[in-house]
C-alpha cells in the first residue's frame, strides 16, 4: 500500500492542524498505521499509532492530550488532529504502516513495518 500525507502548514503556537494519510493500492483496513515526525537535525520519532482492527492507540508523551489519531475507513484514511501546537512540534510528518500489539485500547511497540515505504511527508511549522 502507498501512503500519501497532506494537511501540513504554517500555524501560530496554540493553533490546530489536521493531517491526513490516504492509502492507495490496497485497503488500509489490513494495516496498523502510525504517524512519525522528523525535525531538522534530529532522528525520526514516532508520534502516534492506531490499530485498524480494534482502534488501540498510542501517543508519544510529548503530544499526549494534544493530538488525536483516528481511522476513517470510508475514505481509506487515517488522520491526526493536532491541537495546542507548540514550536517544538515543527517537523516533517510522515505516516507509515506499522507493526505492534494492540490490547485494551492501547497500541504497544509501534514501529514501521519492514516493507513500509516512506512518502514525502507534510511540513508542519509552528511559529512562536
Amino acid at each position: 500500500v502507498q501512503l500519501v500525507e497532506s494537511g501540513g502548514g504554517l500555524v501560530q503556537a496554540g493553533g490546530s492542524l489536521r493531517l491526513s494519510c490516504v492509502g492507495s493500492g490496497d485497503t488500509l483496513e489490513d494495516y496498523a498505521v502510525g504517524w512519525f515526525r522528523q525535525a531538522p537535525g534530529k532522528a525520526r520519532e514516532v508520534v502516534s499509532c492506531i490499530s485498524r482492527t480494534d482502534g488501540g492507540r498510542s501517543y508519544a508523551d510529548s503530544v499526549q492530550g494534544r493530538f488525536t489519531i483516528y481511522n476513517d475507513n470510508t475514505q481509506n484514511m487515517v488522520s491526526l488532529q493536532m491541537n495546542d501546537l507548540k514550536p517544538e512540534d515543527t517537523a516533517i510528518y510522515y505516516c507509515a504502516t506499522v507493526a505492534g500489539t494492540s490490547s485494551g485500547g492501547n497500541f504497544y511497540l509501534c514501529q514501521p513495518r519492514r516493507d513500509n515505504s516512506w512518502g514525502q511527508g507534510t511540513q508542519v511549522t509552528v511559529s512562536s
